[in-house]
């Protein structure tokens, strides 16, 4: 394998070694979720992280204005389940008070949604995306082991009631399992104003059992929306956005398709990732990560923290090689990553 150059002297912000500059963070506050969605982690869960292993608030937040120092102009909040995370409405209302202040957006699950999406919204959290496969209780029961359906429902409209928009649904489609229901769900958000984005699977499950030959291709999807629609591509560039719109029956709606694994954006991809202990991974499916919990407790500067970071920007592979011959599952699982 070809090593990189070393990163140039006096660089600034978050560049890598194929002209690409990280502008939008995405935080994991916890690795827990509520939901048991068959193609991220088994029945019983998995082993959570220890509290002295997570980062706390105040080194969280540290963290993060080290990130925005550094040119970082977009923070979304996942996890696990960020809801779950009991601190998250001050963990939002500390990241709106950085300077420059970042847009800030989270992807929930949307149990818990109803119950806090008012405060959020105050707190400074500009969007949020809800994960939702399936708008039948039945399969959702199926898919997350749990009866919840009604919970992100009333979670949604929470959220559009509380202007946390665009209101925006991501889905997987799963062969056998809801890849016949698309439509459904797409004319289900339409009805109610959210914005759809479905996301092919990609290999992130605990288990590690996921199989490309069962994956629900983008064009897969894209086929069965225009068996019920007339979807045609809008004006305009796509820039680093990783879903492909579409407009439904000629807009102003549309529907989007993220074609993660059959047609990767890794050339314009501006993202890094900070995980609930501290972490910072350059791909969600890097190999490795650059350590910043222990020199943040063990007494480093915000200047020594960002060049950690710079460094672990440098090292980011052209892509992320799925399919590829020495493509290899990384080891932490989608909830222990962040979305």
């Amino acid at each position: 394998m070809t090593s990189l150059p070393i990163r140039p002297k006096g660089a600034t912000g978050l560049p890598d070694a194929f002209g690409r500059v990280a502008r939008d963070l995405r935080v994991s506050v916890t690795d827990r979720c509520n939901l048991r969605c068959t193609y991220c982690m088994p029945a019983e869960g998995l082993p959570w992280m220890s509290k002295p292993e997570m980062l706390t608030d105040e080194e969280m937040l540290r963290l993060v204005g080290v990130f925005v120092g550094l040119g970082i102009t977009q923070i979304r909040l996942t996890g696990g389940e960020p809801l779950l995370r009991r601190s998250i409405v001050e963990l939002v209302s500390g990241m709106a008070s950085l300077s420059p202040r970042p847009r800030i957006a989270m992807t929930t699950n949307g149990v818990g949604l109803e119950r806090v999406a008012a405060g959020l919204a105050s707190a400074g959290l500009d969007r949020v995306n809800v994960s939702l496969d399936t708008v039948d209780r039945e399969e959702f029961k199926k898919l997350t082991l749990r009866d919840r359906f009604a919970d992100v429902e009333r979670g949604l409209k929470a959220a559009a009631d509380a202007g946390l928009s665009p209101v925006k649904v991501n889905a997987v489609a799963m062969r056998g399992f809801n890849d016949h229901s698309v439509a459904d769900l797409l004319q289900w958000c339409l009805d109610r104003g959210y914005h759809l984005r479905f996301i092919e699977q990609m290999p992130l499950d605990a288990q590690h059992a996921w199989q490309r030959e069962q994956m629900v291709s983008a064009a897969e999807v894209r086929a069965e929306l225009e068996q019920h629609f007339r979807l045609s591509e809008p004006p305009g560039e796509r820039g680093s956005a990783p879903a492909e719109l579409f407009l439904v029956d000629g807009g102003p709606e549309t529907v989007g398709i993220i074609a993660s694994v059959s047609a990767p954006f890794c050339a314009a991809c501006d993202r890094v990732r900070l995980t609930a202990d501290g972490q910072v991974r350059n791909c969600l499916f890097a190999r490795g990560e650059a350590d910043l919990r222990t020199p943040l407790r063990d007494g480093a500067s915000d200047e020594e923290l960002a060049a950690l970071i710079q460094d672990e920007m440098w090292r980011k592979a052209k892509g992320h090689g799925i399919g590829g011959p020495g493509f290899t599952q990384p080891d932490r699982p989608m909830s222990s990553i962040g979305g």
